[in-house]
């Protein structure tokens, strides 16, 4: 998930094409807090019903992960793109001249966005909502990496505590307490991992481009470009699953609210209440999910792996 500041308007354009902006501090007030949290909180609740309405399209509609991230990422780029042309034309303009920010658009357009839908699909399908969701919470162990090796430090006592709980949640999760075994499938495994290192990323790679041409802008290219990539090899016109009225509905809830609006949200409301806030209040995102799960995708979690998730979850409150 990112986290960064939204572009605040279209007045300050023309000096956003000489230089980066800077996003304006101010002192935030109760009122802020208030509804910033408001918003990070239901962002984050539309990413964990996300997961389980993707797991529904999977299992009941058989509709391909592949099929899905391609479809997501092309239509909620274009309502990213509708939005930036329509609140913030001249950064729109000036990030499709600015030739030399090309390259990095590609690679995080494929790291950032392509490699963490695929992954986290990926892992929902071969286990449930509620572990994939769970698993990518570790990308919070590989932005401490880069973090201390950027610093040159070594992690402080509370972020070890948390390294070590992090690992030890996994651990239960991936074999249920046996270590002899697993009881997570192994391809599960390894793409909760691989979304978990690409959405650290994610967090990471965009922002000096999200700086100085807006969410909106940016979260839009990379949206498109992602699913143009993916269409020669996915080609959605003919792979298309069969879908009734509930799976057209599920298909939509996962293009709007499950991507566009849970993103503009959370980025909306992490501008309010700070990005640590937003990190705690965004722990709603495995919760969701793995109730979610329960309720409406027949996920079964043992007390084993429930433990692994709150060792997780408590990870992300050590490691700020």
């Amino acid at each position: 998930m990112h986290i960064s500041q939204e572009s605040s308007n279209d007045e300050a354009a023309p000096q956003a094409a000489r230089k980066p902006k800077r996003t304006p501090t101010f002192e935030r007030t109760p009122r802020d807090i208030l509804i910033g949290g408001a918003l990070v909180l239901v962002g984050g609740l539309l990413w964990g019903a996300n997961a389980t309405v993707s797991k529904i399209l999977m299992g009941m509609y058989h509709a391909d992960p592949l099929w899905i991230a391609c479809v997501r990422e092309l239509v909620a780029g274009v309502i990213f793109l509708v939005c930036s042309a329509v609140f913030t034309p001249r950064l729109l303009a000036g990030a499709m001249r600015d030739r030399a920010s090309y390259p990095r658009l590609l690679a995080c357009s494929l790291i950032c966005v392509l490699m963490v839908q695929v992954s986290y699909l990926k892992a929902i399908d071969w286990t449930n909502s509620g572990t994939a969701t769970v698993l990518q919470t570790l990308n919070l162990l590989f932005v401490l990496a880069i973090v201390c090796v950027r610093s040159q430090r070594l992690p402080r006592i509370k972020e070890s505590v948390g390294v070590a709980l992090a690992f030890m949640g996994t651990v239960l999760i991936a074999t249920g307490g046996d270590l002899t075994q697993l009881s997570l499938p192994l391809p599960g495994l390894m793409w909760g991992l691989a979304d978990a290192m690409s959405t650290s990323l994610m967090a990471i790679a965009p922002l000096a481009l999200m700086n100085r041409w807006g969410n909106f802008t940016i979260n839009g290219i990379m949206f498109v470009i992602s699913g143009i990539v993916l269409l020669p090899f996915v080609r959605p016109w003919a792979t298309a699953p069969t879908f009734d009225a509930l799976g057209w509905a599920l298909m939509a809830f996962t293009i709007i609210g499950g991507t566009f609006a849970a993103f503009w949200l959370f980025l909306a409301g992490t501008q309010r209440c700070g990005a640590m806030r937003a990190t705690m209040l965004g722990t709603s995102e495995p919760v969701t999910a793995t109730i979610t799960g329960v309720l409406f995708a027949g996920a079964v979690f043992t007390p084993t792996d429930l433990a692994g998730f709150a060792m997780i979850i408590i990870m992300v409150f050590l490691i700020k």
